[in-house]
């Protein structure tokens, strides 16, 4: 299915040259944090649907397409205000949920593609960047029928 894009995004992406900015919206989420953390990879703060994204660098690096595993995207942050580093240690190693988004910086509140959910991964950090893998739920390996037919559940079938 194509995406939706708006008429400017559709005209940015097809002129030799654009003033529009394409701009990365970063969620990181987990029930234990009190805040989301919101970023932006921008050099000024960005408000989109309400929400204040602030500025801070980060980038991802897409995964190849191949048809022979789901694809995994690695996201690298700067660990400059240690925000970040201490919502890691917080959740000691459970997976934070990851939503990204991607807006013109003329049209901040008009989402063109997203959002995309993932699930942060195997996330190491030194004193200059974090690192982590960002991946799809796993629903091709997920088990069907989700219930096994046993007499304890299913009585009449036995």
């Amino acid at each position: 299915m194509p995406r939706a894009l708006s008429s400017t995004a559709r005209r940015a992406l097809y002129a030799q040259e654009t003033g529009e900015v394409f701009l990365l919206l970063l969620t990181i989420s987990h029930p234990s944090l009190a805040e989301p953390i919101r970023v932006v990879n921008n050099n000024e703060d960005v408000v989109s649907g309400g929400v204040t994204f602030v500025r801070f660098p980060f980038e991802l690096a897409l995964p190849p397409e191949s048809d022979e595993a789901p694809p995994t995207v690695s996201l690298r942050i700067a660990n400059a205000d240690r925000q970040i580093v201490q919502a890691v240690r917080s959740l000691a190693g459970e997976a934070m949920t990851v939503d990204l988004s991607v807006i013109l910086a003329s049209s901040p509140d008009t989402i063109e593609a997203g959002p995309y959910r993932f699930t942060l991964r195997d996330v190491s950090y030194d004193a200059a960047i974090v690192e982590g893998t960002l991946r799809f739920e796993d629903v091709l390996n997920e088990p069907y029928p989700a219930d096994a037919f046993t007499p304890a559940r299913f009585p009449g079938l036995f």
